[in-house]
Formats: C-alpha cells, sequence, structure tokens
C-alpha cells in the first residue's frame, strides 16, 4: 500500500449505477470527488440493459457502466480501480485504504451492492438461461416454458408472478426440503405450478448459448427458456459496520431520507439498502445522495453567523467551485470553446 493519501471532498466507493451518480451529481454541483471500484458487480455481467428509459436493450452491462466512467471523467471525477477493504474516521474526515493506495473525504458514499448467492452447478449461464431479478427479467419469457430454483418463500412467491407471465412455471427444489409456510404450500397447490423434487444434473444449450433444457437425477429432460435462482443476497457492508453504520436485520444498510446512514457524513446507496434492485431506482438514489451531498458541501449562500463572523463575501472568494473544475466545466461546455 502506498503512504500517500488523495484528498477529496467526496469519495464514492462502488462503481456501480446508484455510486456513479452520485459522484456525476456531486461533480458536477462542483464537488471534488473520485469513485474507487475494484470493477465487475451485478451490472457488469448484465448482457442487456432493461427498463432503463433511453438505454436500447442490446447494450450490456460493461458497456453501459464504462459510458458513466468516461462521462464522470468528462466532468472531473477521478477514477481509481481499487478495492477498499478497511477505513476509519477522526470526527472530521474519513480516510479509506485500499490496496492501492488511501483516500481521504469529508463525505463518503457506500455503493458496495451486494452478492447473489448462486446454487450448485451444474447451471445455465447467467443471463442465458439463469437470472436473478425478476422485474428486470420477466418480460423476456412471455409464454415460455421458466423455472424458479430454490426451497424459500420468495422462491413460490416468484414462482406465483410468473404466471402472470406464461402459463408454465415449474419449481425446482434440486433435493431440498421446501422452507415455505403451510399456507403457501396452500398456494402453490391451487395455482399451475410444478414442483419438481428432484436435482439437476445437466444443462442443455443451443447454438447462441441460450438455455434449452435441464436434466434431472431421475433421466427426466424438462425444456426451459430460462428461470430465475432464488437463494438469498450477501450485503457488502463490512465498511459500513466499521464506520459504526445500522445494519438491518437482512444485512442491508439501514438508511434514511436521500441515503444518509446513522453516521454523520456517510451516505449508502443502491443494492446494499433495502428495496427494489433496479437501475433506475439506484439512479434515482444516487442522485438524491448527490444533492443532499451539496447542500451540505457548498459554501455559499453563506451562514449568516458567518456572515456576521467574518463580513461580507469578496468577489474574489466566488465561484465556489474549485479551480480544476471550474477550468473542467468551461472547456467541457459549447460556450468555453
Amino acid at each position: 500500500m502506498t503512504e500517500d493519501v488523495t484528498e477529496y471532498e467526496v469519495v464514492v466507493v462502488g462503481g456501480g449505477p446508484a455510486g456513479m451518480t452520485a459522484a456525476l451529481y456531486s461533480t458536477r454541483l462542483g464537488h471534488q470527488t473520485a469513485v474507487v471500484t475494484r470493477g465487475g458487480g451485478r451490472a457488469a455481467m448484465m448482457q442487456e440493459v432493461h427498463n432503463v428509459l433511453g438505454i436500447r436493450e442490446e447494450t450490456t452491462g460493461g458497456e453501459y457502466l464504462s459510458i458513466g466512467q468516461e462521462q464522470l471523467e468528462e466532468y472531473g471525477c477521478d477514477i481509481h480501480r481499487d478495492m477498499v477493504s478497511s477505513c476509519s474516521s477522526d470526527g472530521d474526515r474519513i480516510t479509506l485504504s485500499g490496496n492501492s493506495g488511501e483516500y481521504s473525504a469529508e463525505m463518503v458514499v457506500l455503493a458496495t451492492g451486494f452478492n447473489d448467492v448462486r446454487p450448485d452447478p451444474p447451471l445455465p449461464r447467467t443471463g442465458r438461461g439463469l437470472h436473478y431479478c425478476l422485474h428486470c427479467d420477466a418480460h423476456m419469457f412471455v409464454d415460455q416454458s421458466v423455472y424458479v430454483m430454490g426451497h424459500s418463500e420468495s422462491t413460490a412467491h416468484v414462482a406465483g408472478i410468473m404466471l402472470n407471465f406464461t402459463d408454465e412455471v415449474d419449481i425446482l427444489l434440486r433435493g431440498d426440503e421446501p422452507d415455505w409456510s403451510e399456507e403457501t404450500a396452500g398456494m402453490i397447490e391451487r395455482h399451475p405450478i410444478d414442483v419438481v423434487d428432484e436435482d439437476v444434473t445437466g444443462v442443455q444449450n443451443g447454438e447462441d448459448g441460450w438455455l434449452e433444457a435441464l436434466e434431472f437425477e431421475d433421466g427426466s429432460v424438462r425444456e426451459y427458456k430460462g428461470g430465475f435462482a432464488m437463494y438469498g443476497a450477501e450485503y457488502n457492508n463490512g465498511l459500513a459496520k466499521e464506520l459504526g453504520c445500522e445494519i438491518n436485520e437482512d444485512g442491508t444498510i439501514d438508511v434514511g431520507d436521500h441515503g444518509k446512514t446513522s453516521v454523520d457524513n456517510v451516505y449508502a446507496v443502491g443494492d446494499c439498502t433495502a428495496g427494489h434492485n433496479q437501475i433506475p431506482v439506484a439512479l434515482g438514489q444516487g442522485a438524491k445522495a448527490g444533492i443532499d451531498i451539496h447542500f451540505s458541501l457548498r459554501d455559499f449562500p453563506r451562514d449568516p453567523e458567518l456572515l456576521d463572523e467574518q463580513g461580507p463575501v469578496r468577489s474574489d472568494e466566488v465561484p465556489g467551485i474549485p479551480d480544476e473544475l471550474l477550468e473542467q466545466a468551461v472547456d467541457f461546455h459549447t460556450y468555453g470553446k
């Protein structure tokens, strides 16, 4: 690790849609901002971006994130490819320690996301028959044969929801005993949902890589276009815990309005918080956090008590935007060229 500490007003940990949107707002509103990202994440794995107005579905998650990073850099935001492993606060500033650098900030935004718990193989290819987001991908399976893999209450719930899109829905227990309640069992029995007990032993894919069928240990073969794995999530809340943020029972970071955590100057947005795990939701959370951070950091209008103490604001004190961001903004806009 380097001994140098790079100082910013705002550091965002996580380079997904929520984190980058928070950084976009704080940068464009005149605050020295950095995004520290390890790369990857759930958005990067998307074969196609769904439910984002203005983005065509042939856009991959990787392409979407790459454009976002380019936009941030054009506005003057620094992007650091690093893995933040620990953090600390002295009450005034927060220090984030990565594998290749240290970063100090007045405000920190945690956009650390979560990892879907993957079932044991054999499995279809992710995004080509194995999916995790119902609201993103249900539309892909209208009038198609679909599985829901798992044994929890949420498995049964998602299977029931998929009947709104298709009349062929199976629950794949894969040898596990169901954890759902008697009431839920009754719901399944009274809906056209098949429950398959046997484990999966093989996967059949088409030439395009999409799932065509699954093979089971009793020798049967069932055709599917795709389906959903429902084994829960592992939330990346380690940094939040280290800073003393309150954590919900399910592992999400507890936040209030505009993504504020229980710790001053620490925000959390996106999939590491409770709610719908959707790109449009993440964009809104990031925007609200970025705006709220601006309210806290902006210099003007100066507080009346400071005006009484320091006197009127002098003309050479404005604008409040740092020189390097001011120059980059002037260069960015056509009127400055």
